[in-house]
């Protein structure tokens, strides 16, 4: 027997690696994918599978050759003791490319956290295809695209780029609910040599897809991290707010923070004048328990802010505009951020809460062109889909199709409530008497003292949350420091809920 345990062990070893192999990867500034899964999981608690797979050719041309395992660690474990199941690709074997079981293990691997209810991380660090391979390598990746097809919104899966993702291979993290990565990875169809030959454009690695790139400018990575440790730690910290998969509800935590609490700091922190900016962040963080928040492309679409928090220890998704980044409008790029977000919440049980300070949709030919109208429709959309509790508080302008859009009564909002310097209408003042009283204005001896009686007029029979009220439009109309209480006693009636949409074979989303 001993002869068999020495055999065994010996093969596992060799499946290992070398301290070569090891020293080599951290000249890269980088961990070794054993080092990752041991980061990322429970102490003890991972359990590899497939640990002995093999390619079907020992060795390649150019004398290559793979190892035990072929270049992926795949298994099981515990993340703050709840199963995870996860791919870490291992760059030391020919340069983590994918062969055909090496793609035959992720898949596995997949389909086993379907089937048992359990979320799947992938980490990320491959050269690509293995062209030794030719179209049995493109196979694989087909197949991994189908099962993350198939397993989205049913378990959550996040991607977690650590090195290199290039070609066909960026496909599969584009298909997952949640895209990390560090500043030295990066990702891109095709690389700078390609560009410079067929575009005649000189470009880096970095300047095309970097980590930095991604989180800042094309809004592909929702988190980046300085390093490999910085990373992991934050995908323990997402998995903490997302439930196993889609019939269970997310990790409920008894909180430390008073649901009675109020929050009298609100009545500062929001300027009266809807002109001014203000951070709705350190909102947010006065609401939430304990002010966590746990903020998601954060460096993306900064006008609009989204994330998750905790209300009396239940799981909320947040939605809110940022008046300190183009005075909290919705353009392109802020209506995607919401609505992936939006759906991703619904999928997973996780109500949506809408901070709402908003006076409209970005003008401009930019806009147009680049199809706000598809876009604001989608938000409309992620909206009205939603089955999960959707509260909204407004605090301070809602005007014209933004109200509209953001979990407005018309879109089954459930409780909507406003403080009471909150401003709804169509449009502001100013805008509409410019419209409606525009030659008296002009006939006036004192156009300008005219134009300003009329606005203050309006603005005392029209822009104010009494009139909403009055309509049932919105629920209540409250003090600032009792919004933390509100939301947590509308959020306890409210998951409660039951909707369902029209049978049918599934909707038809703008394009």
């Amino acid at each position: 027997m001993q002869e068999h345990i020495d055999r065994l062990r010996a093969m596992k070893a060799a499946a290992a690696g070398s301290d070569k192999d090891v020293e080599a990867q951290h000249k890269r500034g980088r961990l070794t994918a054993q080092e990752r899964i041991d980061l990322l999981f429970d102490q003890g608690s991972f359990n590899q599978i497939d640990t002995l797979v093999t390619p079907r050719y020992e060795s390649y041309m150019g004398g290559k050759g793979s190892r035990l395992g072929d270049g992926v660690i795949t298994g099981f474990g515990l993340v703050q003791g709840r199963q995870v199941f996860a791919a870490a690709q291992d760059a030391t074997v020919m340069g983590g490319s994918l062969g055909e079981m090496h793609a035959n293990k992720i898949v596995k691997a997949m389909r086993m956290a379907l089937s048992y209810g359990c979320p799947f991380v992938a980490l990320n660090d491959s050269g690509g295809a293995r062209i030794q391979e030719g179209v049995d390598s493109l196979g694989g990746y087909a197949r991994i695209f189908d099962a993350n097809c198939e397993s989205s919104g049913v378990i959550p899966q996040l991607s977690v780029i650590l090195g290199p993702c290039a070609g066909g291979a960026v496909y599969s993290p584009g298909l997952t609910d949640f895209i990390f990565m560090t500043e030295n990875s990066y990702m891109f169809i095709t690389g700078p040599d390609v560009v410079r030959s067929v575009m005649q454009e000189s470009v880096s690695q970095e300047e095309l897809g970097g980590g930095r790139v991604h989180a800042t400018e094309s809004g592909v990575a929702h988190f980046l991290s300085a390093d490999d440790r910085e990373c992991l730690l934050r995908v323990r910290e997402l998995l903490g707010y997302l439930p196993s998969n889609n019939q269970s509800d997310p990790p409920y935590i008894p909180p430390r923070d008073d649901p009675e609490r109020r929050c009298p700091e609100l009545e500062q922190l929001v300027p009266v004048d809807p002109h001014k900016p203000y951070d709705v962040r350190q909102v947010i963080g006065s609401v939430v328990d304990d002010g966590r928040f746990l903020e998601i492309h954060e460096l993306w679409a900064q006008n609009m802010v989204v994330g998750f928090a905790r209300l009396d220890g239940y799981v909320v998704g947040i939605v809110a505009n940022q008046p300190m980044v183009l005075a909290g409008t919705i353009d392109i790029k802020a209506s995607i951020k919401a609505t992936h977000f939006i759906r991703i919440c619904d999928a997973y049980n996780i109500p949506v809460i809408t901070l709402q300070d908003v006076p409209g949709f970005l003008p401009g030919t930019s806009q147009e062109y680049g199809g706000i109208i598809r876009n604001g429709a989608r938000l409309i959309y992620a909206y009205s889909e939603a089955t999960v509790p959707k509260l909204m508080l407004i605090l301070r302008k809602s005007y014209g199709g933004a109200y509209c859009v953001m979990s407005s009564k018309g879109l089954r909002g459930d409780l909507l409530y406003a403080w009471p310097n909150a401003e709804l209408a169509v449009m502001g003042a100013a805008g509409a008497v410019n419209i409606l009283f525009r030659n008296e204005v002009k006939a006036a001896k004192d156009p300008q003292s005219r134009g300003a009686e009329l606005a203050a007029e309006y603005q005392h029979k029209f822009n104010n949350p009494y009139v909403a009220a009055a309509r049932g439009l919105i629920d209540d109309v409250i003090e600032p420091r009792d919004s933390r209480r509100v939301l947590i006693r509308a959020l306890h009636v409210t998951l409660a809920k039951r909707d369902r949409h029209v049978p049918k074979k599934h909707g038809i989303s703008p394009m």
